[in-house]
C-alpha cells in the first residue's frame, strides 16, 4: 500500500541525510588529522561507491533491505540485535550533530552580521557597553540551544504523525543544488584568480594527529612510524562523511518499477552529488580559507568560511553566506527529522520481530503514532545535545562509531550470504572470480576488509566514540535480549489462544478471494478500540448474510518496518489483538460475522483506497477523526483515488458521528447532482429547440453535451473569464477540486461548503449498510 516514487525523489530523500555531512565532516577531519584531511574525505567519498554497491546487492535480494534484516538473515538474531544497536547509536547521534551544526552556522552568521554592523557604526553604545565591545554570542551554547529547540519541534511533529514527503525532499535538494553550483563555480574562479595551492598530500609525514585523534594510542608514535596504520587512522576520522547510506536500503521499497534499475540510478546520483559537494567542497575549503582562520574560526562551518573568502564585494559574499546558512538549516534540520523517523522505523521493525515488547509500540490515543519509541529516541538525543554543549567535534567523533560498525556488520552479512544463499540476485558487487564451482566475491571481500580494519582502528583511536558507542550498544543489546525473552514467554501462552480466536493468513497482496468476501462488500476502517461506534452502525444497517463486512486496520509503517516473513506475534501485536477481539465481540453481540484485515501502509488514504479497490468494496465506513472533518477525509481519499492506476472502482465513503448520524461522499466519477433550477433551464432550452423543425432526435443530454463542449473551449481560450463567471454562480466559497461529492440531501439539493454539516441518514449504496 505504497505510493511509488521516481529514482530522482529517492535520491533526494537519501541526500537530505547524506548531504548534511558536507557541512561539518571537513572541519572535524581537519581538526583530527591536519591539513591533509580533504584528501581522506575524497577517498571516503570514492569508497562510498563501493559501500553503496553492497546496499544495492542487499536490496536486490530482499524486498526490504536494511542492516537488521540482512544481518539477521545471514548471522542470526544475536548479531542482528548488536548491529541494530550500533545503527541506533548512529541514528541517535545524527540528530544532535545535525542540529548543533545548523546552530553553529546560524550563530556564526549572527556574529558576522554584528561585526559588519559595528564596522558601519550601526550598533548602539548601550549594546557596546553590555557586551564590552562588538556584540557577540557564545556560538557553542547558541548552537546547543538551537538544536534543542529544533529537536523538540520535530518530536512534536512526529508525535502528531507528519507525512514524509518526497516532494519536500526534492525541493530541498533543488535549492541545495543551486547553492552547490554557485559555490563550486565561485570557488573554482577564486582558486584560479588567487592561485591557491592544493593541500599537502595524504602521506604519513604530512599527518598531524591531535591528542584526541589518537585516543588510547596518544602516548605512542604508531600513527607516524607505521605508515598504513596512520592512513587508516586518518581514514577512520573521515568516515562520517558517508553517513546516511542506510537510508538507501530503507527507501528502496518505495522506488517505482523497474526497481533495481531505478535503485542503481538513484545510487549513481547520490554518489556524484555527494562526491562533488562533500569531497571536492572540502578540498576547495582548505584551498580558499587562510590557515590562520580556517580551524580557529570556521572549523564548524567551513562552507560559511568559503563564502567569506571568495573573490568579490563583501556585501555579495555576506548575502551568499546567508543563502548558505538557509540551505544548511533546511538540510541539517531535515536530517534531525530523518534521524527520528529512521530510528522509529528501525525500532518498530525489531518490535514487530518480537524483539521489543508491544509496550513500546502502543499507539498514541489521539494520533495513533508509536509515541513511546519517539519519546525514547528524542529523550536520548536531547540528553546528547546537553552533554555535548554544542561541540560538533565531540559529536562527530562519537558519531563515527555507529556509522562504521553498521557498515561493517552489513558487509559481513552480505559476504556470508554469498555462500549461504544460492538463489538468484539481481546484481552482485564486482569483481567476482570463479574457481571451479565456487564464486569468490573479491569486491565484496575487499569492501568488508577495509570497513573491518577501519572499525578496529577506530576502537583504539576514538576514545570517546569507543566508550560511548560500546556502552550504548551493549545497553540496547541488553534491552533487546531481555525484551525478546519476555515476548517469547508471553506468546508461548497466547499463541494457541489466538489461533482459536483468529484464522491467521499472510498474503503478499490484498486478495478478495483469500479473504473470502463477495464483491460489493463494506469496508470498515478501525484504529482505536475505544471508538468503534461506526462498526456498530454498520452492523445494525447491514445484512451480513447478503453483504460481507470487512474490518480493516492500516498499520502505519516507516523506514525499516517489516513487510514479509512475519510470525504470529508480528501479524497481531498486543494492541491489534485487543482491537480485533473487541471488533469480533461487537459482531457476535449482533449475531453477525465479519472478516479481519491488517494492511501495512505508509499512507493511510492510499491504503484505504487500494484495499477498497482490491476488495471490490461498494462502501467504506469510518469513524470521526480528531484531526480533520469528514469532508477533508473524503478529499484525501479522492486524491488517493486519482493517483491510483487503472482499473479503479467507485465507492461511497461514509463518516459515522458519535450520535450515529452520517456524512456520505461518493469517491470517483459519478453523475453530478444538479439544482432544480438547472434542470428546469435545460428542459426550457430543450422545449424551445423542439419547436424548430428537424430537431426530433435532440435530447436533454445533447444540450448538456454541447454546453460542456463550449465551456471546455472557452476555458482553454480565456480561463480567467470562465472562472469569474463560474464564481458568480456559486453561493459561498467554491468547493475544492476533488474526486468526491457529498451525497445529496433529501430534497435533491447539494449542501454548500459554507453551511454546517447537516445531520442526515445516508443514501446507502446498493449493497452497503441500510
Amino acid at each position: 500500500m505504497l505510493t511509488f516514487i521516481s529514482y530522482w525523489r529517492a535520491a533526494a530523500i537519501v541526500l537530505n541525510d547524506l548531504g548534511s555531512s558536507a557541512f561539518y565532516a571537513g572541519g572535524i577531519a581537519e581538526q583530527a588529522v591536519g591539513k591533509s584531511a580533504p584528501w581522506f574525505i575524497l577517498g571516503v567519498m570514492l569508497f562510498a561507491f563501493a559501500v553503496r554497491s553492497v546496499y544495492v546487492e542487499s536490496c536486490s535480494m530482499f524486498t526490504r533491505g536494511g542492516v537488521y534484516r540482512v544481518v539477521k538473515e545471514a548471522l542470526g538474531g544475536a548479531f542482528a540485535k548488536f548491529s541494530v544497536s550500533a545503527l541506533m547509536f548512529d541514528y541517535i547521534l545524527t540528530g544532535p550533530i545535525s542540529g548543533v551544526a545548523a546552530g553553529q552556522y546560524i550563530a556564526s552568521l549572527i556574529n558576522e552580521l554584528f561585526a559588519t554592523a559595528d564596522q558601519h557604526g550601526w550598533i548602539p553604545r548601550a549594546m557596546h557597553s553590555m557586551f564590552h565591545g562588538t556584540p557577540q554570542i557564545d556560538v557553542n551554547h547558541a548552537a546547543a540551544a538551537f538544536a534543542l529547540l529544533v529537536t523538540c519541534y520535530y518530536w512534536w511533529e512526529n508525535i502528531k504523525g507528519i507525512e514524509e514527503s518526497s516532494d519536500k525532499a526534492l525541493r530541498v535538494m533543488q535549492i541545495t543544488t543551486v547553492m552547490v553550483v554557485i559555490l563550486m563555480g565561485w570557488a573554482f574562479y577564486t582558486v584560479f584568480h588567487n592561485g591557491a595551492s592544493l593541500p599537502p598530500l595524504p602521506i604519513p609525514q604530512n599527518l598531524h594527529f591531535s591528542a584526541e585523534a589518537l585516543g588510547f594510542l596518544k602516548n605512542t608514535d604508531l600513527g607516524k612510524s607505521v605508515g598504513l596504520f596512520g592512513i587508516l587512522i586518518a581514514f577512520g576520522h573521515s568516515v562520517l562523511a558517508m553517513s546516511g547510506e542506510e537510508s538507501l536500503a530503507q527507501v528502496n521499497r518505495e522506488i517505482a518499477s523497474p526497481k533495481l534499475r531505478n535503485l542503481k540510478r538513484a545510487a549513481l546520483i547520490i554518489a556524484i552529488f555527494s562526491f562533488v559537494f562533500t569531497g571536492i567542497g572540502s578540498l576547495l575549503a582548505v584551498m580558499i580559507i587562510p590557515d590562520d582562520v580556517r580551524v580557529p574560526l570556521y572549523k564548524d562551518n567551513l562552507i560559511s568560511g568559503m563564502a567569506m573568502y571568495m573573490v568579490g564585494p563583501h556585501i555579495l559574499k555576506l548575502v551568499f553566506r546567508v543563502f548558505v546558512v538557509v540551505v544548511g538549516f533546511l538540510i541539517l534540520s531535515g536530517a534531525i527529522n530523518t534521524s527520528i523517523i529512521g530510528s522509529n522505523g528501525v525500532l518498530n521493525r525489531v518490535s514487530e520481530d518480537g524483539v521489543l515488547t508491544d509496550w513500546f509500540r502502543r499507539p498514541h490515543r489521539r494520533f495513533g503514532t508509536s509515541y513511546r519509541i519517539i519519546n525514547l529516541i528524542v529523550g536520548l538525543q536531547l540528553f546528547t545535545i546537553i552533554l555535548s554543549r554544542g561541540n560538533v567535534y565531540l559529536l562527530g567523533e562519537a558519531y563515527a562509531f555507529g556509522v562504521i560498525w553498521s557498515f561493517t556488520f552489513n558487509s559481513l552479512a552480505m559476504l556470508v550470504l554469498r555462500f549461504k544463499y544460492k538463489g538468484e540476485r539481481g546484481w552482485r558487487v564486482p569483481p567476482n572470480i570463479r574457481i571451479g564451482k565456487t564464486e569468490v566475491p573479491i569486491g565484496l571481500l575487499s569492501v568488508h576488509l577495509v570497513l573491518l580494519s577501519t572499525a578496529i582502528v577506530n576502537l583504539f583511536t576514538k576514545q570517546v566514540a569507543t566508550v560511548a558507542g560500546l556502552a550504548f550498544s551493549f545497553a540496547f543489546f541488553f534491552i533487546f535480549t531481555v525484551s525478546e525473552k519476555i515476548n517469547k514467554r508471553k506468546f508461548a501462552h497466547v499463541e494457541q489462544q489466538m489461533k482459536e480466536h483468529f484464522h491467521l493468513l499472510h498474503q503478499e497482496t490484498i486478495d478478495r478471494e483469500a479473504v473470502q468476501v463477495s464483491p460489493g462488500n463494506v469496508l470498515v476502517t478501525v484504529r482505536d478500540y475505544n471508538t468503534l461506534n461506526h462498526l456498530r452502525w454498520t452492523l445494525e444497517n447491514t445484512d451480513t448474510g447478503e453483504t460481507d463486512v470487512v474490518v480493516m486496520e492500516a498499520r502505519l509503517t516507516g523506514y525499516g518496518s517489516a513487510d514479509r516473513d512475519l510470525a504470529m506475534e508480528q501479524i497481531f501485536s498486543d494492541y491489534e489483538q485487543t482491537l480485533f477481539t473487541k471488533a469480533v465481540s461487537i459482531a457476535e453481540s449482533y449475531g453477525k460475522t465479519i472478516s479481519l484485515l491488517v494492511v501495512p501502509a505508509r499512507d493511510v488514504w492510499s491504503a484505504i483506497v487500494q484495499t477498497a479497490n482490491a476488495m471490490e468494496s461498494s462502501a467504506v465506513v469510518s469513524g470521526v477523526s480528531s484531526k480533520m472533518t469528514g469532508e477533508e477525509q473524503a478529499f484525501r481519499l479522492g486524491q488517493a483515488w486519482e493517483a491510483m492506476p487503472e482499473p479503479k472502482r467507485q465507492f461511497v465513503f461514509q463518516v459515522v458521528r458519535a450520535d450515529s448520524t452520517v456524512e456520505s461522499y461518493r469517491i470517483g466519477p459519478h453523475t453530478p447532482t444538479m439544482k432544480t433550477e438547472d434542470v428546469h433551464l435545460v428542459h426550457k432550452i430543450w422545449l424551445d429547440i423542439k419547436r424548430i423543425p428537424g430537431t426530433e432526435d435532440i435530447h436533454h443530454s445533447d444540450i448538456v453535451t454541447l454546453a460542456l463542449t463550449r465551456l471546455s473551449r472557452d476555458y482553454s481560450v480565456d480561463k480567467d473569464d470562465v472562472l469569474k463567471n463560474l464564481k458568480k454562480g456559486v453561493r459561498g466559497a467554491p468547493p475544492a477540486t476533488t474526486s468526491f461529492i457529498r451525497e445529496p440531501d433529501g430534497d435533491g439539493s447539494s449542501q454548500k461548503r459554507t453551511e454546517a454539516p447537516r445531520r442526515e441518514q445516508p443514501m446507502p449504496p446498493v449493497t452497503g449498510p441500510r
